[in-house]
């Protein structure tokens, strides 16, 4: 009778997992709209728990480091009550002294790079102008197209300064007469400021958080389901936690190499590159791409053959990061093959863009474990046959 009553529960879950299936799909555009709408309202907290996660990194380095083992406690041991808002503090002034520094670094030379490029670009096109003459010497049809364009009435300051002007005021005139652009504006800010919050309040109640989930699904899954459930979690936040942090490191070496190597070698805009290309590394296999193309345009502006220096200086440190320090800063540490990575990266990408990419390598390093696991387990069962 019990294995009777174990059967119907079986197939009354079928059958009501199957006629919601089959709803949802003849359903499907009213789902999608409906998840769109649920998930604009969610926004708020699921950005202040990808906050809360990410500072919750150097939030447990500084408790960890300055609140446990300087004290001589034992690392399972808690911490003292203090310990949590003063190194929530501390993580929060770090995060502003980076931004500081980065905008304080990059506005400057940001500006002072407008002039120069300016001035390249005056020098610069008439010279290109005339190698492509020299070029296309034998059909006339080119020349005189190429001969046509006046570039000698271009006013590139101007036209530079038009650009920074618009980036430093225009924007904020367009912003003052738009309805639309003022609404999303105040509507994203407030949105921000939720989600910020709501990551401050996470990483205070954290364990209790923690604990009130772990509850849950104790009272409404079985005991083995919970333990693979939680298993899982675990295993999510040690692989995204490794996955941050040595992304952050391998892009703050590869930013400093840079830099370093430019500054030897005397290539201009030598912090301004690095900081750009830092910045970009945090996307993973194809961001330091952007930086490059960022690089050699501004250095191309005032030295072609320095630009082409650049771009050999380019793939040499390239390669060095590829094979030497990513496998060791961030592959090692979230245990994923090259080629699983280039494929993360691919389809997380073409799915979600940028953040795809992010999310999708630490996303597959753990589908990546568990599929191991499981067939390993599952082979000791077949060897034990």
């Amino acid at each position: 009778m019990d294995l009777n009553k174990h059967t119907m529960k079986k197939l009354l879950a079928l059958i009501t997992f199957t006629v919601v299936l089959c709803a949802a799909l003849m359903n499907f555009s009213a789902l999608l709209t409906w998840m769109s709408f649920v998930i604009s309202v969610l926004f708020p907290f699921l950005l202040g728990s990808a906050i809360a996660f990410c500072l919750n990194i150097p939030m447990r380095f500084f408790e960890r480091k300055l609140f446990t083992e300087r004290r001589g406690k034992k690392p399972g041991k808690k911490p003292s009550r203090i310990a949590r808002p003063l190194s929530l503090i501390l993580t929060l002034l770090c995060m502003v002294g980076i931004f500081a520094l980065v905008i304080g670094v990059l506005f400057p030379q940001l500006a002072s790079t407008f002039e120069s490029v300016a001035a390249a670009m005056s020098a610069f096109l008439p010279k290109t102008q005339l190698w492509l003459e020299e070029i296309f010497a034998e059909n006339k049809g080119i020349v005189e197209y190429i001969s046509s364009i006046d570039l000698k009435q271009t006013d590139w300051s101007a036209w530079i300064g038009n650009i920074k002007d618009f980036a430093v005021n225009g924007a904020g005139n367009v912003l003052n007469y738009t309805i639309n652009a003022t609404v999303t504006v105040v509507s994203t800010t407030i949105h921000i400021f939720i989600a910020f919050i709501f990551s401050i309040y996470a990483l205070i109640q954290k364990e209790k958080l923690a604990a009130s989930f772990t509850k849950l699904i104790r009272a409404v899954f079985q005991d083995q389901t919970v333990e693979k459930i939680l298993h899982v979690c675990s295993l999510s936040h040690v692989t995204f936690s490794r996955f941050i942090t040595g992304q952050c490191l391998e892009a703050l070496i590869l930013g400093g190499m840079f830099f370093v190597t430019m500054l030897i070698f005397r290539f201009p805009y030598a912090l301004l590159i690095g900081v750009v290309i830092a910045f970009t590394a945090l996307i993973p296999v194809v961001g330091a791409f952007v930086g490059f193309f960022v690089g050699f345009f501004l250095i191309l502006m005032v030295n072609p053959m320095q630009a082409i220096a650049f771009a050999v200086l380019f793939f040499v440190l390239q390669q060095i990061e590829e094979n030497l320090i990513y496998p060791h800063v961030v592959g090692n540490s979230i245990g994923l093959p090259s080629i699983w990575v280039l494929f993360a990266v691919m389809v997380g990408g073409s799915l979600m863009g940028v953040l795809g990419m992010l999310l999708f390598i630490p996303i597959m390093s753990v589908l990546y474990s568990l599929l191991r696991d499981w067939t390993n387990k599952r082979l000791q069962k077949k060897e034990a046959l």
